[in-house]
């Protein structure tokens, strides 16, 4: 490829000093995914979002943010701009860094696509009244099918995470599972829907928490599906807390975790998937445990995720004949009492002259 005249200007530049503008314009004409994409990466389009791209490589996740200009390691702490990711994967020096991003100008990027997020109509508007102002699900509304028709979920589960506030009916039939803080405000929501997954925009992943908060065993997965599958599976075990991280490990779930693994006798109970991302995060929660000075045990499940366990289930008839039968019984009731107020005039025996019954037993009457 013949370069162009700022392409040379960039190469020669590298061959001296640089200074800060050129390192700037530099920055600013490479993306993060040219960089994975040619180190063999590969985008996960289903955990994509239009704010933050997944790309793979085996075990490894960079998620790219800011337009392609910032990147991330949700398993590990390390984050920064193009230079940094560079550093980050061939663990060179800056100069060579410098120079392998002055390599990619026109490196042109083979599968950097996304599913597009879907907008919620209200994002100008602060996290707390963009909460508000979504439905909590209801018996046969589309969020209510897509978690128990799709995902299985038993109606006792739903019913208890929508009493506490947990869920909420997003656009085009996508459920909404609210992260909350130590002090139960909502900082975000987990967006889940037959063909979209997401995180609210402008929020902030802390955690999904379906439980008592009291509970001394911390079940932690990546998904509040999951979350709630684990819980549906253990008939929402007593003392235990199911946790989500919503397949993140921020500062703000750190401190999350800190704060409830520094109670006496906890229980930190790693049910991640059983992948290879899945087994990484364990061995991250291992480690975050032993520095809380918390009990730890894997809990891996049978299948990929708890809800795939969970769709396993036997069912014990579907939700839809038990409301009927439940509405057949009662509307019998009510007909049967009817049938009895309404006899009580026909009850009373039929005299004679002489006041004798039917049978010509003797009854006495009052006036």
């Amino acid at each position: 490829m013949n370069r162009t005249d700022e392409q040379e200007a960039i190469a020669f530049a590298i061959g001296r000093k640089m200074e800060r503008r050129e390192i700037e314009s530099l920055r600013d004409k490479v993306s993060c995914a040219a960089v994975l994409d040619k180190n063999g990466f590969a985008i996960d389009v289903k955990e994509s979002t239009r704010r933050a791209v997944k790309y793979r490589r085996g075990s490894e996740i960079i998620i790219v943010t800011h337009g392609g200009r910032g990147w991330f390691d949700p398993l590990s702490d390390a984050k920064g701009d193009i230079f940094g990711l560079v550093e980050h994967l061939d663990r060179v020096g800056f100069s060579a860094c410098v120079a392998k991003v002055a390599d990619l100008i026109g490196f042109h990027i083979s599968k950097a696509e996304w599913q597009p997020g879907i907008p919620d109509g209200q994002s100008d508007l602060p996290l707390a009244d963009r909460w508000q102002a979504r439905r909590r699900p209801w018996r046969g509304s589309s969020t209510w099918r897509y978690l128990q028709d799709v995902r299985c979920l038993p109606t006792v589960l739903l019913c208890s995470a929508i009493k506490r506030n947990l869920l909420r009916e997003g656009p085009q039939g996508t459920m909404w599972a609210a992260h909350t803080n130590e002090a139960g405000g909502v900082t975000g929501w987990e967006a889940r829907g037959p063909q979209y997954r997401g995180f609210a925009s402008g929020g902030t992943k802390v955690l999904f928490r379906l439980g008592s908060r009291a509970a001394v065993r911390l079940a932690v997965t990546e998904a509040a599906i999951d979350a709630m599958s684990l819980a549906a599976i253990e008939g929402l075990r007593d003392g235990t807390l199911y946790l989500s991280t919503g397949g993140g490990w921020s500062p703000t779930t750190a401190a999350a975790l800190r704060g409830l693994a520094s109670g006496p006798n906890v229980q930190l109970v790693a049910a991640t998937d059983a992948n290879p991302q899945g087994e990484i995060f364990a061995e991250r929660l291992r480690a975050f445990a032993e520095e809380a000075g918390c009990d730890w045990m894997r809990l891996r499940p049978s299948q990929e995720d708890w809800n795939e366990v969970q769709k396993l289930r036997p069912k014990r008839g579907s939700e839809k004949q038990k409301l009927e039968e439940e509405a057949k019984e009662e509307e019998a009731c009510r007909r049967r009492a009817g049938r009895v107020k309404g006899g009580f005039s026909r009850l009373k025996p039929a005299l004679d002259a002489g006041g004798r019954d039917a049978g010509g037993r003797k009854r006495i009457t009052k006036d």
